[in-house]
């Protein structure tokens, strides 16, 4: 797929400044910006390194202001807005074309007779930006002036000071700056540029997305130094950033390096579908590359290979949920089960009380426990890895981990997670916590808590005894008692069917309020929200063939849109159709009416499920094939209003997003293979 823009966008900032693009080092490290050139987020960056991989993240290079100097003629190719509103320099204007090659952002500058061609990418495995820019035509020479603009902070702040002395030094080929003592070094270079040295904070870049956000929207960046060179036709030169003291200075071989890995991710995975691999469409090419985004190392002493999943880009690490949800779709679906393999034993080494763990903080502190769905996904995550592999050892080093967890919900663990014994029935939760996927919490105020038994928790529950009892017999292990368990939940799950609305209630034996849409009660919260739809998308359904039907037709007609399901019928007194504002607005809508994009994977293997016709199920994936067009070009957003025109808010790239789509395309086009 060619993701390319023309004047016709290019020429326009209210356009240009909402895409963004996303390039990343497979280690938790990324840059992005914006398609016109302007900051709009506090996140953005040319290189926000991994210093505690993959986390830590930190801004190191905030951008580089820069100029080409033609005929006697200055053509600005960035753009800034600041503080009072005003945009200056204007550098959009020249944008001739913007498309990605590969994951790699480039742009090309019209400078009257002269053609420059600018682009972006990083380095697998380290913490290296390269900026390339070549001059693809001109009747004389042009000097590109490289104004550095740098930081040190962590990517989740903002930077106020305007006397903050940082230590610049000039080196061979570029500069070293030390931010403050014991502070990485970080390098910038450029081979035959002459470089001055500048000390001089530039105040006042407006940030409109943090503005949005209800954020602060003001932010200093320390002008480090200039680099200046000169080009003659067809003649390149590369920009540096890097913690790495000695990088790989040649942009070609670099480039060459990214581009022949980017490659080799798609002949790999066209390799391992032989179904209708060369009629795949272009756009699922692109998100085959999007998916290899969000995998990044998670080194352990006695696993230094280990890996795991960003939920998504700018703001999320990797948390326990979004990666076994991920997991099937970049992993297994891209034709890559060792990746999936090293995950899943990454992730076994932190099963504690019978739990996943749903967060690693920021700052490597102990990790957070707090989910009673992320445990579950882990069963499906190795069900999908075995059906891929047959990998009857890994199964059988896994297994005790899976009888662990098992047994511990059974006995009970934290946040009064049990299995009720008079049911079968998995319950969950307590006051001021929120375990499920509908996590949103702003101070105490936990805006979906769902205490009780939710469906897609017991769901999944009763989805994870019968992959144990099938995988018991796959090892000849006893699973008469699994066997049995499944059957008293599959039994008790007539709880959660409501004949008189044709739809299930979201939560059974919660704790209080009343039997009205919106609480929870004895006898069900009868919101109709979207979490119903995996009872009929996950492998063993509890629901009837009937009841599988309606369930589909029901969230079809309420909560579907272009881009995923509603998390709140609109029909709801509770629901919120647009998500902005301050945190507490903005948490107060995440799951109050916000569209999930992740939810139309499971929206379609439901429909595929019950209707049997994977031409029409695969129509509800079409409209992702234009999105990749926008928010975040080239991968696909975690969030959208749930009115129209359904804007994409959130994070620009979402793991869960990426995975879904391209497993419930690749599981219509194997329906369709196979009918």
């Amino acid at each position: 797929m060619c993701i390319e823009f023309g004047r016709e966008v290019c020429g326009y900032l209210n356009i240009v400044e909402l895409k963004e693009w996303l390039v990343t080092n497979g280690i938790g490290g990324y840059a992005s910006g914006t398609v016109g050139g302007l900051l709009t987020r506090r996140y953005h960056g040319l290189l926000v390194a991994s210093l505690n991989p993959p986390l830590g993240r930190t801004l190191l290079l905030a951008k580089l202001d820069d100029t080409a100097v033609y005929g006697e003629q200055f053509y600005p190719l960035f753009t800034n807005r600041w503080a009072d509103g005003t945009v200056s320099p204007h550098g959009y204007l020249h944008i001739e074309r913007f498309s990605l090659q590969g994951t790699a952002p480039t742009w090309r500058f019209a400078c009257a007779d002269a053609l420059l061609e600018k682009r972006v990418w990083m380095q697998q495995g380290a913490n290296t930006t390269y900026v390339q820019y070549t001059l693809c035509r001109a009747t004389q020479p042009l000097k590109l002036v490289l104004k550095a603009m740098v930081n040190y902070r962590d990517y989740h702040g903002d930077t106020q000071s305007s006397d903050w002395q940082m230590s610049i030094e000039e080196i061979e080929g570029g500069i070293c700056t030390i931010a403050f003592p014991n502070a990485v070094p970080f390098y910038l270079l450029c081979n035959n540029a002459r470089v001055s040295l500048c000390h001089t904070w530039v105040s006042g870049f407006d940030l409109a997305v943090e503005r949005y956000r209800g954020l602060s929207d003001r932010e200093n960046h320390l002008h480090a130094a200039t680099f200046e060179v000169t080009l003659n036709a067809g003649e390149s030169v590369t920009f540096v950033a890097s913690l790495e003291k000695e990088p790989e200075l040649d942009g070609e071989a670099a480039f060459k390096l990214r581009r022949t890995q980017e490659q080799k991710l798609i002949s790999h995975w066209k390799a391992n579908r032989p179904i209708n691999a060369k009629e795949t469409p272009a756009w699922i090419n692109q998100l085959v590359l999007a998916a290899d985004q969000f995998i990044v190392s998670r080194p352990l002493s006695d696993e230094p290979n280990g890996k795991t999943i960003i939920a998504g880009y700018h703001w999320f690490g990797d948390w326990g949920r979004d990666t076994m949800i991920s997991l099937p779709g970049l992993t297994i679906a891209t034709g890559r089960p060792e990746v999936a393999r090293s995950i899943l034993r990454t992730f076994a080494k932190y099963v504690d009380r019978g739990m996943l763990p749903n967060r690693f903080p920021d700052a490597g502190e102990i990790p957070e426990y707090n989910t009673v769905d992320a445990t579950l996904w882990y069963f499906e995550a190795i069900r999908n890895y075995y059906n891929a592999t047959e990998d009857k050892d890994f199964l059988q080093e896994l297994f005790p981990v899976l009888v662990e967890i098992i047994d511990w919900h059974c006995q009970g663990t934290r946040y009064n997670i049990h299995l009720d014994m008079t049911d079968g029935l998995l319950y969950a939760g307590e006051e001021g916590s929120q375990l499920t996927w509908m996590d949103a919490k702003v101070d105490d105020w936990v805006v979906t808590p769902r205490i009780g038994k939710p469906i897609e928790v017991n769901a999944l529950w009763y989805n994870a005894l019968r992959i144990i009892a099938q995988f018991a017999r796959l090892l000849e292990k006893t699973h008469q008692g699994y066997e049995a368990m499944a059957e008293r939940t599959l039994a008790s799950f007539v709880k959660f069917w409501n004949d008189e609305m044709g739809y299930c209630y979201d939560v059974v034996d919660g704790t209080e309020g009343s039997d009205k849409p919106g609480t929870a009660c004895a006898k069900g919260d009868r919101s109709l929200r979207p979490n119903q739809i995996f009872a009929v998308s996950l492998p063993d359904s509890p629901l009837s063939p009937e009841q599988q039907r309606k369930v589909v037709d029901v969230c079809g007609r309420m909560l579907l849109n272009s881009h995923g399901l509603r998390s709140l019928s609109p029909d709801s007194p509770e629901y919120k159709g647009h998500y902005g504002g301050n945190a507490v607005e903005r948490d107060g809508a995440y799951h109050q009416g916000t569209t999930w994009g992740w939810l139309i994977g499971p929206f379609v293997l439901a429909h595929l499920r019950v209707y049997k016709d994977p031409v029409q199920a695969r129509q509800f994936l079409e409209p992702m094939a234009n999105h990749l067009r926008s928010h975040g070009v080239g991968s696909l957003s975690e969030i959208f209003d749930g009115d129209p025109p359904m804007t994409p808010r959130g994070c620009i790239a979402q793991a869960w997003t990426v995975a879904e789509v391209l497993r419930a395309w690749f599981a219509t086009e194997d329906a369709g293979a196979n009918k």
